[in-house]
Order: structure tokens, then sequence, then C-alpha cells
């Protein structure tokens, strides 16, 4: 099963998180790199479980648009 909608929590700066709802992990760290070239790290959580399912660095990227379980 391929999971293709996610919810991410975001660090992105010192005493800043912020919440996106994403479709296309890759295209999300372009747009972290672009928007907070400070981020941290992300939590992805699953849309229908609201489970998390995955958390990602700025060294340790996600390799995939879509997670698979």
């Amino acid at each position: 099963m391929t999971t293709k909608k996610f919810v991410t929590i975001t660090k992105v700066s010192n005493d800043k998180f912020v919440r996106y709802n994403v479709n296309d992990l890759l295209k999300f760290t372009d747009y972290l790199d672009k928007n907070f070239p400070d981020w941290r790290w992300f939590n992805v959580f699953s849309k229908e479980t609201e489970l998390q399912i995955a958390n990602f660095t700025k060294k340790n990227r996600p390799t995939s648009r879509f997670i698979s379980s």
C-alpha cells in the first residue's frame, strides 16, 4: 500500500513549528529549502489514520514522493 496524502509537522526554527497537508514529499522538501532554509526536521503522519509513519531531517531526506508500507 502506498500512502499519498500526508500531514506534516515541521520544525523551521528554534521556536517555530508549521503544519502542512502534503501530497509529494520531494516537492515539500524543495519548498522547505526555499522558504525555510534553516528547517531541521519534519514528522509525517498518514492523513487517513493520523498515525506517524515517518520522520526526516535535512540530512536524512525522503527519496520518493510517497511512502510505501
